[in-house]
């Protein structure tokens, strides 16, 4: 149901989560000079981590607040991925003719971000058992 807290929840949750990846991304890529846009790359995999942990944590906890969980899924971790940086990046690295690093950048988002979230996934639900 949408009603302000919802509202309050994803705001909040969006602003740090929007502030974690430029200060994440930033980082990555001033620490790892690379062809490929590896801090893209990297809020994007841990984004994946954190959603399997958290719908895995979520799963086994279904008491928990709704608006905790629109606060740390749509707020905090909508804002932390960032597929539509993830898009135009690749699209540059093609426009360039940069194919082999574009087809690698796409392919580490696609499958590594799915590999992480079933990670996150399934990490949490062993350790719980």
């Amino acid at each position: 149901m949408m009603n302000f807290t919802t509202i309050i929840a994803v705001a909040s949750g969006g602003a740090i989560g929007a502030t974690s990846r430029l200060l994440l991304n930033t980082l990555v890529n001033k620490t790892f000079i690379h062809a490929l846009p590896l801090g893209t790359l990297t809020v994007n995999l841990l984004g994946s981590l954190l959603i399997g942990i958290l719908f895995a944590y979520f799963h086994l906890n279904t008491a928990l607040s709704p608006h905790l969980k629109t606060f740390l899924i749509t707020g905090i971790l909508g804002a932390l991925t960032t597929y539509s940086t993830f898009a135009i990046e690749s699209f540059f690295l093609l426009e360039s003719g940069h194919y082999t690093h574009a087809f690698a950048n796409m392919a580490l988002n696609l499958f590594g971000t799915i590999l992480f979230a079933g990670i996150g996934y399934m990490t949490l639900l062993h350790f719980t058992k």
